[in-house]
């Protein structure tokens, strides 16, 4: 199988990039794009050129790691699925892919499709902990939680991190990642305590390091862990609470 590349090629944050085409001859059905890319760079490194560089892990669609553009589309052609999640087979009639680094502000080019995404980690940072008594743990049963509102939280838990809703965004928001996990620890009992905090911390970051959300909805199909967008709602909730609870009140 016959597949077509066009490849951003970048030295740096502060380098010109450009597209660079290729041709892979013996690309198969089951590859998945990252799979593409490791027989591309076979081909490249025996030639003697610089092979690409992107980010990869898992590659089960768990870890966050792997994400760039292909034709315009983060992570790929199908809905709610990690580029490494993304196999040929799924789209047959397509053998021309335009592959580009997450295109964001917030998320400076290392190299090539890699992109600096410190940005998230800084959210995570300012409020994605809990506060917890030391000493050996608890049992189980020793804090009350309903199934119905564990399982609820678990499934805003499910993001991982990848950052497709703000490369999916036209305004570069986060809003969708911080609702998750906002709303995450709001459910939680053990993030209880700093909770007017954290949505302060949070939103502040926001508003510095990323866009703002004007509720397009474009991250929703990009978000490999279907991350709904109740979670933009429950970011403004959590935002209105604190505030009405007073600026100097951790819960």
């Amino acid at each position: 199988m016959r597949i077509e590349l066009e490849i951003w090629r970048q030295d740096g944050p502060r380098a010109r990039g450009f597209f660079e085409s290729h041709v892979v001859e013996d690309a198969e059905l089951q590859m998945s794009l990252l799979e593409l890319l490791d027989r591309l760079n076979d081909q490249i490194i025996e030639a003697g050129g610089e092979p690409v560089v992107f980010e990869s892990d898992c590659r089960e669609g768990v870890c966050g790691a792997c994400g760039f553009l292909v034709n315009g589309v983060p992570h790929g052609p199908m809905d709610t699925t990690p580029a490494c999640r993304q196999h040929l087979r799924a789209f047959p009639g397509v053998t021309h892919f335009r592959l580009e680094p997450w295109r964001s502000a917030a998320f400076p080019v290392i190299r090539d499709l890699a992109v600096d995404r410190t940005a998230l980690d800084e959210l995570i940072r300012v409020g994605g902990t809990v506060d917890v008594a030391a000493g050996t743990a608890p049992d189980a049963d020793d804090v009350a939680q309903g199934h119905l509102q564990a399982e609820r939280a678990l499934d805003f838990a499910a993001c991982i991190g990848c950052g497709a809703c703000v490369a999916a965004c036209p305004n570069g928001a986060a809003a969708l990642f911080a609702g998750a996990k906002l709303a995450h620890l709001s459910l939680m009992p053990a993030g209880r305590i700093e909770r007017g905090r954290r949505a302060r911390a949070m939103t502040r970051e926001l508003d510095e390091l990323f866009g703002p959300c004007s509720e397009y909805g474009e991250c929703v199909p990009a978000c490999p862990a279907g991350i709904p967008i109740e979670a933009i709602a429950l970011l403004n909730r959590e935002v209105l609470r604190a505030g009405l609870r007073g600026a100097t009140r951790d819960d």
